[in-house]
């Protein structure tokens, strides 16, 4: 699958993503427009959205029941200055047995975006000069 992001003006880009499209820009007080959220917020995002799909996939394998599962995403830090830390929040249903909770949080940290965050994933760049 192809992703692409385009520049729109300024740090505003266009981003394709198979047939959906996002818009991804900075806050005002980056030099953006603020008028989506900024690759960080996506990323955060990505990790919450796939973290509660890995879980609820499993559970639905178990047959759990997770009607009102949701994941927040905390990022902190800065990866410019090589800090930037992320925390997954699980607020999980009641009426889970401890060991189904346990292996749920344990099934969170499969999700393919924090094995590619935690440096499991190989990531390759290269370039297409005059391809623009």
């Amino acid at each position: 699958m192809e992703i692409s992001a385009s520049r729109r003006e300024g740090y505003t880009h266009d981003l394709v993503i198979g047939e959906h499209s996002l818009i991804a820009d900075e806050p005002e007080e980056k030099g953006g427009s603020d008028l989506g959220p900024s690759p960080t917020a996506l990323l955060a995002g990505s990790l919450a959205a796939c973290t509660a799909i890995t879980v609820e996939m499993y559970a639905d394998r178990k047959g759990w029941e997770l009607p009102k599962l949701k994941v927040s995403v905390e990022f902190e830090g800065s990866y410019v200055k090589g800090d930037a830390s992320y925390e997954v929040i699980l607020h999980l249903p009641g009426g889970l047995t401890e060991e189904q909770t346990q292996r749920i949080t344990t099934i969170a940290g499969k999700c393919p975006v924090h094995k590619a965050l935690a440096g499991e994933v190989p990531i390759a760049i290269g370039n297409r000069v005059g391809e623009g």
